[in-house]
């Protein structure tokens, strides 16, 4: 029984754990070669080893080389549905891709397949919510935990104008989730994260008894006196 435990005291971001999760070994070939299925064109993905905080970490980054349509939920699911990555990814994905537009669509009081989701939309967030289910699948993880999640504090700028931090969607998303306050001055849990993590996880409790046999950390982007990391560990139970 393969498990992943994310320790998210530095938050979660789609990117993040996208990251982790190719830091702890999953092959970047192969994930490009799955990702080429969805049949989406006019990006590349880079993907680095940097220091964060003197924290050796996985970067990934989505250069767009041109511009984008914006996507409704509508046609994110038709993407996964016509592509030809394996029925559990695909469910996967659309679970995930589900919570975040009903979440959204909540706050804008809008149903979800009205909203055009620019966030959601965007070839980032795809890539890191399918990336983050392809490389679960490659890694053979069974079952996932995580921690406790620090929402953070202040401000975040994003297509409706500045919002106060957590934004609306990720606290839709992480309702019945354990959280605590963190006064960092930053988002520290995204929309995209929250709904990964909500949707993928077994459970969010401490660390559980089991064999580690090895560590990934996915850098995030923003600089601040906290490591800026995602800590995913593997590990088996008997």
């Amino acid at each position: 029984m393969n498990i992943a435990y994310f320790d998210c005291f530095s938050g979660v971001a789609g990117d993040m754990v996208l990251g982790a999760l190719i830091d702890l070994g999953c092959d970047v070939k192969v994930l490009n070669t799955e990702l080429e299925k969805l049949g989406m064109s006019g990006y590349n993905i880079d993907v680095k080893k940097i220091l964060k905080n003197d924290v050796s970490a996985t970067d990934v980054y989505v250069n767009v080389d041109h511009d984008q349509p914006y996507r409704t939920f509508s046609d994110i699911t038709q993407m996964i549905d016509v592509s030809d990555l394996d029925d559990s990814i695909k469910n996967k994905s659309y679970q995930i891709f589900f919570c975040l537009a009903e979440a959204e669509g909540k706050v804008h009081n809008v149903s979800m397949e009205k909203v055009h989701f620019h966030e959601v939309g965007a070839v980032d967030s795809i890539i890191d919510i399918i990336g983050s289910v392809i490389c679960l699948d490659l890694l053979e993880i069974d079952e996932v935990y995580a921690s406790a999640l620090p929402l953070g504090s202040g401000f975040v700028d994003c297509q409706h104008g500045r919002i106060s931090v957590p934004a609306p969607a990720t606290v839709e998303l992480v309702k019945d989730i354990p959280t605590y306050e963190l006064d960092s001055g930053h988002e520290m849990v995204t929309p995209t994260g929250a709904a990964i993590l909500t949707t993928i996880a077994d459970g969010f409790e401490k660390e559980p008894d089991f064999i580690i046999e090895r560590v990934g950390y996915g850098s995030g982007k923003i600089e601040s006196n906290l490591p800026g990391v995602l800590r995913v560990v593997f590990g088996h139970r008997n």
